[in-house]
Formats: structure tokens, sequence, C-alpha cells
């Protein structure tokens, strides 16, 4: 059986002033910390047998994409079944102290959090997604394909694929930015699910950009 790995990287991080939840929305592309996320997973993919690289046609996709496609010399492909979730409180602040969620004109959408009743379902996201993964994984037989994503519809396909509810703690997912969930499969067999953070010293909190 052919061995292929197909790793679902989420996006570096967004330039957003005003900390709104973009979701969809355009217009949102990388800060200069996100770019220098982008370049540093470039580098550290740059040896891999990665003869695929897929992104959501979001912007903060695609220009964490760009640097990796350089590298490896493999164009960018665009498939929307990568994209991030739909939500109904896009383009607001959502924090509980100053952000929607205060509002109870709001309220409502909180009505059902296992689906969740303010967004697209759990289950269709992970589907979608999963549906990317197996033609990536068909794409690059034998080798390793690169899909670029977002948080969660990344986490809620590792949860599905490790047999999971779908329903969680937003604050206990395991999707920094500019990570990595790598999936290795033998034939079309799941074999492993791994983590990692080629970009750690770059998260948000770190000293490694004045005044990111």
């Amino acid at each position: 059986m052919s061995e292929t790995t197909v790793h679902l990287l989420r996006h570096g991080e967004v330039h957003n002033p005003t900390g709104v939840l973009y979701g969809r929305m355009p217009g949102y592309g990388l800060s200069e910390r996100g770019r220098l996320m982008a370049e540093r997973v470039a580098a550290h993919v740059s040896g891999r047998d990665i003869t695929a690289v897929v992104a959501s046609s979001l912007q903060r996709a695609q220009e964490t994409a760009g640097p990796i496609s350089a590298a490896l010399g493999v164009a960018i492909t665009t498939d929307d079944r990568l994209l991030e979730a739909e939500n109904r409180f896009e383009g607001l602040r959502v924090g509980v102290g100053d952000g929607a969620l205060r509002n109870p004109r709001y309220w409502y959408l909180l009505r059902n959090p296992f689906r969740p009743s303010w967004g697209e379902p759990y289950r269709e996201q992970a589907d979608r997604v999963l549906a990317a993964v197996d033609a990536a994984r068909e794409l690059a037989r034998g080798h390793e394909a690169l899909l670029v994503s977002h948080q969660l519809p990344i986490w809620v396909t590792r949860l599905a694929l490790s047999e999971r509810r779908l329903w969680h703690d937003p604050r206990n997912r395991e999707c920094s930015l500019a990570s990595l969930t790598s999936l290795r499969f033998d034939g079309d067999r799941l074999t492993g699910i791994h983590y990692s953070e080629p970009a750690a010293d770059l998260l948000p909190g770190t000293s490694a950009v004045a005044g990111a």
C-alpha cells in the first residue's frame, strides 16, 4: 500500500485591528507576524515530498500558501471545501466583556451549542474538509499534500477522525496559528495524526515581532 501524508495547516496571524470575528469576510490578510509565520512554515516543509498545495480562497489562506508554494515549486490549487466555518456573528466583536455576547438580541443564537446554532453545523464542516482531504490524498498518493484551512474546520475534522464528539470548548482546541495537523495514511487507511507548531516562537504573546 502507498503511504501518503496530508497536512492541514492553519493560516498565519491576520491583521484585524478592530478585533471583529471576520469569518469569510473579504479583505483580511496576514499581519507582519502572519507573513513571518508563513515563511517559517515554508522553510519547515521545504525539504518534504509535498506534491500538492491546496488552500481555501480566503485571502489569509492564499497568503499563507504563497511562500510554501514558492519554496516547493508547487502551484496553489484552491478548494473552497477548506473555507472557514459560516458564522452569524461575522463582522461583530464577540468578547464577553464588550462584544455581541453581552447583547440580549444575540442570545437566541446561543440556544444550541451542540450543533452549533450560531453557524455551520460541526458535522457539515468536518464532512467537507474530509472530502478535501480525500481528494488531496488521491492527488498526492504516495507523497504528501499540504492544505491551508482555518482553525475550527481543522479541529472538528481532527475530532471526527479521532471518533470524538464534535461539540467542544473552543479554549481546548489544539490548533494554533500556522500549526500543522498531519494525517498519515497507508493506502486509504488513517494510521496516525501528528500535531506540530513550526512557528511556535512567533505566536502572539512572544516578542519575536516588535509591535505585532
